[in-house]
């Protein structure tokens, strides 16, 4: 029971259960839902799951409380007097360690973790201080750390004190609200790392169940204090939550655990807890961890058009669902949600086509089946936006492309054609639909008005049935646009209500025109006169076919000037105003046309961020993972061309990587479920080796000739890539 070191395995809780069982005695057999009772392996009590309903708050992440909300403070207990500090505790291990005599620390760890009042005595910066602020948590965190850092290396009976003290903390009769001094508490045990540990889940799980169900104000101030937890220990949380949730759902030995069906709690305790930790992340600019970090791809094995089902037949009841807590699923978890949920819409809407024709006793069509979209190339704006206003009853029906006076069948190639063409035709700046900002490489909705605003509906239409029929579009859209596209994710039944509309920042003017964002926080961040050196007034100028026109940003917006004390208002409705309100018509049009395909309840699960993955694929490029998954024709893999080919490739600089990927497929981006869903080919070319490589970017395919040696393919290779816009070379 002496033994060192950091193999974490404790022996059962045998020794536990005779000092909990007299507790249970004492406390008797009241349902309290933070009673904790380590059990015997059969007998665990259900606690109603915890969730919430996504469609009821849009966004699950816990919606975090006004700042200036006042939870009933219950009186704080005067705690015992503790003075040992982060030096003292650092000398009695290296003491212990190189005397042998580990009972000083065994002592610290065992009253230190005996009790909440005493953790608190511990690691509270000052115990006269009630520390009641969502901004100081009041707890010493280099302390903590100091202390946890140490924990694993001690010997087993030190780490049993400490979880035997754990449990004597969670035994304890609650009444009324928590403390603060609960909430540190709390705070402090989740970052214990002996729960990495398996053996310690069934403790963990009841910790996680008592924190799940504490207040809304409770769970305010967690949020808030859990922000300040450093990056590192931030992510060692996060991911011990998730391991938790996935060995319960998927344990290596199922034998350590207790029956799923006498502990369907732990999940739902765990996964809102979870939630706790995102809403925090979420609150800093820039977050903690990236939201993927979040992502627990176990779930990509589970039955996810269940959690799907259930999550849309019941709504805010206590049914659990990994589908209230979006954050925590895979955007290709909610691909294969989309996809299926786009497949089930279609084969639906085929049978009913079906089902009329019979009943009227008309022959049946396959073509009725699906979306078939005609088109000449001498007019394929206007015939692609007649064909699918005309046919907007058939948007959600399988995507078929046809050329006028062309053979070809379309097996995806004519479709992926379609788009290309189309995007190409559309986003070119003398269409005047869309404009080009070089500094930020990327296009935004032009501000000029006219009178029919169908072709932006023409291109939300577009984006659509790319997510819908899983094309991968070469479209360069800020993030802001999928936030506005989002706002919100289902269309609302009041025709009347604004779409498209959200907050906007500086920063995502930034990300469009990082020039004038630049000039408006100079602005801002200016020190002398604002009024008298600036001149200006709560306009803006635009040009509009050569003629300059001003529009007031407030009423009588023009003899209002810009002062030091407002200029803030004027920055916020002049970002408005380009963002949201000088382009509403033509963003509210490419809204309903996105919708219009894509209307689903699955658009709730996705981030803004997400659905430009959807639509443009990652910019996360893996060259390897393309060569593995590669086919060829004409060749083998280890041919000296195509070996010449990869080890030119694999030396490339990201930038040519892109040119090379965006030459071969028509965009430089890749598809959700990575390389291999490209289904790259490279194909022999039969031609001299003096001829560059071409590429059929509609079948992701690239034609190469037999090039002599590496020098010359590369020499080819990036000609070919570099001049290459379009479909000819320039």
């Amino acid at each position: 029971g002496l033994e060192r070191g950091a193999k974490n395995q404790f022996s059962t809780f045998s020794n536990f259960i005779t000092t909990i069982n007299q507790k249970k005695e004492g406390i008797g057999n009241r349902n309290s839902p933070t009673q904790l009772v380590i059990p015997n392996i059969k007998n665990v009590r259900d606690l109603p799951p915890i969730c919430l309903d996504v469609r009821q708050k849009q966004r699950i992440s816990i919606d975090t409380l006004p700042q200036e909300l006042k939870a009933p403070i219950p009186p704080e207990p005067s705690l015992p007097i503790r003075t040992k500090t982060v030096k003292d505790f650092q000398d009695d291990v290296e003491k212990a360690k190189s005397s042998g005599d580990w009972k000083a620390v065994h002592d610290f760890y065992s009253t230190t973790f005996d009790s909440f009042l005493e953790i608190n005595a511990a690691f509270k910066k000052d115990t006269n201080s009630p520390f009641n602020t969502i901004e100081d948590s009041g707890i010493n965190a280099k302390f903590v750390n100091v202390v946890y850092d140490a924990l694993l290396n001690t010997p087993q009976d030190v780490q049993k004190s400490v979880l035997k003290g754990i449990i004597n903390g969670l035994l304890q009769e609650w009444k009324g609200p928590r403390t603060k001094d609960d909430l540190r508490a709390y705070c402090i045990l989740l970052q214990n790392p002996q729960f990495s540990n398996t053996s310690t889940y069934v403790i963990y799980a009841h910790l996680l169940r008592q924190i799940a169900a504490l207040t809304e104000a409770d769970h305010h101030f967690l949020v808030h204090w859990s922000k300040k937890i450093s990056q590192k220990r931030f992510k060692q949380l996060v991911d011990r939550l998730l391991q938790f949730i996935s060995l319960r759902l998927f344990p290596a030995k199922p034998e350590e655990f207790p029956p799923m069906v006498k502990c369907t709690w732990w999940i739902p305790s765990a996964t809102k807890v979870l939630a706790l930790f995102n809403a925090a992340n979420s609150l800093i600019s820039p977050s903690i961890i990236s939201y993927t970090d979040f992502y627990n791809s176990t779930l990509d094995h589970i039955d996810l058009m269940e959690e799907y089902h259930n999550w849309q037949c019941y709504g805010n009841s206590h049914r659990f669902s990994f589908c209230q807590y979006p954050f925590i699923i895979s955007i290709a978890a909610k691909k294969v949600i989309i996809q299926r949920d786009s497949e089930q819409q279609m084969i639906s809407i085929a049978r009913q086509s079906l089902v009329d024709k019979v009943s009227r006793r008309q022959k049946p069509d396959m073509n009725m089946l699906f979306l078939n979209v005609k088109v000449r190339r001498t007019h394929l704006v206007s015939d692609s936006l007649d064909e699918l206003a005309r046919k907007r009853a058939d948007l959600k029906k399988k995507l078929k492309v046809t050329f006028v006076g062309e053979a070809g069948l379309d097996m995806g190639g004519l479709t992926k054609e379609w788009f290309l063409l189309l995007i190409r035709q559309i986003f070119h700046p003398d269409y005047g639909m869309f404009t080009y900002h070089k500094d930020s490489h990327c296009h935004w909705f032009s501000s000029f008005k006219c009178d029919n605003y169908s072709e932006f509906r023409l291109v939300g239409a577009l984006m659509g049935l790319a997510v819908y029929n899983s094309i991968t579009l070469d479209i360069r859209f800020p993030p802001c646009c999928y936030k506005k596209l989002l706002s919100p994710p289902i269309v609302p039944c009041d025709h009347n209500t604004l779409v498209g509309i959200c907050d906007v920042t500086l920063d995502d003017l930034f990300q469009i025109m990082p020039e004038l964002a630049h000039g408006l926080s100079e602005l801002l961040s200016y020190e002398g006169n604002v009024e008298e050196d600036f001149y200006s007034t709560f306009q803006v100028f635009q040009e509009e076919f050569g003629v300059i026109k001003s529009y007031n940003l407030k009423p009588n917006g023009d003899k209002i000037p810009v002062t030091n004390q407002n200029r803030k208002e004027y920055v916020q409705l002049y970002v408005d105003f380009l963002l949201n309100k000088s382009i509403y018509k033509q963003f509210a049009a490419f809204y309903y046309g996105f919708h219009s395909v894509c209307a689903s309840y699955a658009l709730l699960l996705l981030r803004p961020e997400e659905v430009e993955i959807l639509v443009c694929g990652s910019p996360e490029l893996d060259m390897s993972a393309l060569q593995r998954s590669t086919q060829y024709e004409g060749y083998q893999k280890t041919d000296l061309t195509i070996r010449y080919f990869w080890d030119v490739v694999l030396g490339f600089s990201l930038d040519l990587q892109k040119k090379l990927l965006h030459f071969a497929t028509g965009s430089d981006r890749v598809p959700v479920g990575g390389m291999a869903d490209l289904n790259f080919k490279i194909s022999k070319s039969e031609t001299s080796t003096n001829w560059l490589p071409v590429a059929h970017t509609c079948f992701n395919q690239l034609c190469l000739p037999p090039y002599k040696n590496k020098k010359e393919l590369k020499q080819k290779l990036i000609i070919g890539i570099s001049n290459a816009e379009g479909f000819g070379l320039e």
